[in-house]
């Protein structure tokens, strides 16, 4: 076998070992809980941090941002690597507020799999079903974890018909719950029919206890509720209930687990079925339309960028998928967007806000490089055969504010900031004729991205800024043309996104867009 054979088969093999999942789930479901507690399985941390840390108890390491653990909630994406039984887990924790979903959505197009997360009390929130549709668009295969399966809530046969009817996957339960939701007494494996007992670990911080045990002692424990629960089994196995892997892996069926994250039951049962059904690393689309295998020559492309992760550093970080290849820290690779070579020196493995020097990766793998100042979200790298692979999409804007700074000192600044605010994504920057590059408009898909856009110009910049919010709810594509129209009309203003030079007509509501549209045949609007 020539050497190029053999470094091919090699990547095949690495790849193979790769998962690279999603957690996606409404504001509380329990998201970055359960992020924790997958890292605690896999011994990754000593002890799962609760989110407002108690005591010697950390908070959650993949919040690293100060306004996160103040608030108890992920606004940026956050990349986690370790290893579990031979296998990489590359997990990408997202943002669970919805005004983020733009971040959300970036970090979808760079995994295999995702696991969906459901309060067992509130079933299927909006925020879910939002992420879920971007996860069907792109046929991204997900498992289904009932959570906060220790507190009150709805029917295990109910959430199973909500899932089923609302958003037209079909359940496949693999665990079954032996208790109501309240009173979680373990789970009943149902391809092996074994049922394993759960308790708490005292303190919650550490692994669950658990104890196999017979259907006879069950039986005679937890009578009643294990009764109901092997009734409800049965009537399972009577509608077919049972798990396809090729309906999974098409993204017509999803396997569900039920369990608490907070208290780690049921996650060593999600964590080992992730490594057994989850797909690896497989050839992804490019622009020119075909699929780059896995083991072809080097590629990626940037996801996510993220700066002052490092504030002693001040750094910038490009996240980047490992599509095909082996990366080797220190390569040169081409930038497919204007073919100049890039080097990757400073190559990183990032866990949380933590982060060590990495020397390989493979499909599958998030790598950060920093100091990647020329790299923009969306950006694709290779090495050997060319390849460009799709743009990332962005979220239409709907809502708008003008930014400024009374800090005439502090300018060259506020103008770093916001340059740096707009490549991550943070928010998109607009530049409006009537108010000038000092005073430019910040679009945004919810109002919190506004709030995170402030805090992190005064506290990594050093720079106040004051915030003027415009009444426009609507933005659509225009051209030249266009804005002159639309200079003739009303409460309409047109203003150019800076990070493409794109036209962008602004409304107060589609109303007004409609009307405007109307009166003007001959128009571009595209939505």
């Amino acid at each position: 076998m020539s050497q190029n054979a053999l470094a091919s088969s090699g990547v095949a093999v690495q790849a193979g070992r790769r998962r690279t999942f999603a957690v996606i789930s409404h504001p509380d479901a329990g998201k970055s809980t359960m992020t924790e507690a997958l890292a605690l399985h896999a011994r990754v941390i000593g002890q799962a941090g609760a989110v407002h840390g108690k005591g010697d108890r950390k908070g959650v390491v993949s919040d690293w941002m100060a306004m996160e653990q103040q608030r108890g909630i992920s606004i940026t994406s956050a990349a986690l690597q370790f290893s579990y039984r031979d296998t990489v887990i590359n997990l990408l924790d997202t943002p669970g507020h919805a005004d983020f979903s733009e971040d959300t959505y970036r970090v979808l197009t760079a995994v295999d799999s995702a696991v969906m997360l459901l309060d067992a009390a509130k079933g299927l929130e909006p925020q879910t079903l939002k992420l879920f549709e971007v996860c069907r668009q792109r046929s991204i295969p997900v498992m289904t974890f009932i959570n906060k399966w220790d507190r009150p809530g709805h029917d295990a046969l109910a959430l199973m018909d909500e899932i089923e009817q609302r958003i037209g996957l079909k359940p496949a339960p693999l665990t079954w719950p032996v208790g109501i939701a309240g009173q979680f007494h373990g789970v009943i494996d149902r391809r092996t029919g074994v049922f394993t007992r759960m308790q708490r670990s005292p303190g919650g911080a550490d692994l669950a206890i658990e104890e196999e045990m017979s259907a006879e002692e069950a039986a005679e424990r937890y009578g009643a509720d294990w009764v109901t629960a092997n009734e409800e089994l049965e009537l399972l196995a009577m509608t077919e209930a049972d798990y396809d892997e090729k309906e999974f892996l098409a993204a017509k069926s999803t396997p569900v687990l039920f369990g608490a994250a907070v208290a780690n039951l049921g996650v060593r049962q999600l964590l080992n079925l992730l490594l057994e059904l989850a797909p690896p690393p497989s050839a992804r689309p490019t622009v020119a339309g075909t699929d780059r295998p896995v083991d072809s020559s080097f590629s990626g492309f940037v996801f996510k960028m993220q700066a002052n992760m490092n504030r002693t550093h001040r750094d910038q970080v490009a996240f980047v998928r490992v599509c095909s290849g082996r990366f080797e820290r220190g390569m040169i690779v081409t930038h497919a967007g204007t073919g100049r070579p890039f080097t990757t020196k400073y190559a990183q493995q990032i866990f949380g806000q933590g982060r060590d020097t990495i020397d390989e990766a493979y499909p599958g793998d998030v790598i950060g490089l920093v100091n990647a100042t020329a790299l923009g979200i969306g950006d694709t790298l290779y090495a050997g055969d060319p390849v460009q692979y799709p743009p990332l999409p962005s979220f239409p804007p709907e809502h708008f504010a003008v930014v400024s700074t009374s800090d005439t000192s502090a300018f060259k600044r506020f103008r770093r900031g916001i340059e740096q605010l707009d490549g991550e994504g943070v928010v998109q920057v607009l530049r409006s004729e009537q108010r000038g590059d000092q005073s430019p408009v910040l679009a945004a898909v919810g109002p919190m991205q506004f709030e995170v856009a402030t805090y992190r110009l005064e506290t990594e910049f050093g720079v106040k800024v004051q915030l003027n919010h415009l009444p426009y709810e609507v933005a659509a594509r225009t051209d030249a043309a266009g804005r002159e129209i639309l200079r003739t009309e009303s409460n309409v203003e047109v203003m150019t996104r800076v990070r493409d030079d794109t036209l962008l007509a602004l409304f107060p509501h589609k109303w007004r867009m409609r009307t405007v549209a109307g009166r003007h045949p001959e128009l571009r609007l595209d939505e």
